[in-house]
């Protein structure tokens, strides 16, 4: 396998491996580098760090896809670094012809504790995959395989990706909100005239869509706690159900999941 600081000298972009950090960049509690690329933030994202690194010219950022797999989001050329409270903005610029192949390589590395290496011959970061196309947000995976972070639901609905809005718009049913740092659960229901996909937009927005319980957690968590709300669906009522059987259905779950003793309901 070909190494991916190998492939991009060969492919004449201008790489310095005595100068180079590799970037690894994970989730930091808060949000997801995958979802800061969809969004299209990823480079003044990764542009914040916790310590200074003397010596580092340029920037190799790899974004964590899980089981060791990295995503290549792009070769940075750094031009300086400032001090803002306890961590440090770097100034970054994408050095040029490598537009094409951000998005598209996958290479396999095993991270240790750090997020930042230099790299040296012994880190292959062996490329496993040159997609055809640009990793993008996933496309409508279907009722039955839903589970979404917060940062993912804001893009989709941001950018109104069509498979999701159109599978979602005009489908009444039963969701639910898990908040992944404790397990609690919150199921709610889309009925009447709003679909699940106005619903979730509003979750998007504030993410407590007007429920009180939710609205209590980010008071007392912070706005920041909406990050670790994961969203997926329970059921898809009937095209002929009424709101008031799928004001049954939502009590079956909330009995099922217990979400009214031991979650947000």
């Amino acid at each position: 396998m070909i190494g991916l600081v190998g492939f991009l000298k060969a492919s004449e972009i201008g790489i310095d491996p005595d100068s180079l950090k590799v970037h690894l960049t994970c989730w930091n509690g808060h949000l997801h580098p995958i979802d800061e690329y969809y969004a299209g933030r990823f480079k003044d994202w990764q542009e914040w760090q916790g310590q200074q690194h003397f010596r580092c010219k340029q920037d190799l950022s790899l974004i964590d896809l899980g089981q060791s797999n990295w995503l290549f989001a792009g070769l940075y050329k750094i031009l300086g670094c400032r001090k803002a409270g306890k961590i440090f903005r770097y100034s970054t610029r994408l050095i040029p012809n490598q537009e094409d192949l951000i998005g598209r390589i996958t290479v396999h590395h095993k991270r240790t504790r750090n997020s930042r290496i230099w790299y040296r011959p012994k880190v292959l970061l062996p490329i496993t995959e040159i997609r055809r196309e640009k990793l993008t947000i996933e496309e409508f995976p279907g009722y039955n395989a839903v589970v979404i972070s917060h940062s993912s639901l804001k893009i989709i609905t941001d950018q109104r990706i069509e498979s999701w809005h159109g599978a979602l718009s005009n489908i009444k049913g039963i969701y639910l909100i898990t908040d992944t740092s404790t397990g609690k659960h919150y199921v709610g229901k889309a009925s009447g005239d709003v679909g699940i996909w106005q619903r979730w937009c509003s979750y998007a927005k504030n993410g407590h869509g007007g429920n009180v319980e939710l609205k209590r957690v980010l008071m007392r968590k912070g706005e920041k706690r909406m990050t670790h709300f994961q969203y997926s669906i329970l059921e898809i009522a009937d095209t002929h159900a009424s709101d008031e059987d799928i004001l049954v259905r939502e009590s079956y779950w909330m009995n099922a999941l217990k979400s009214r003793e031991f979650g947000l309901n």
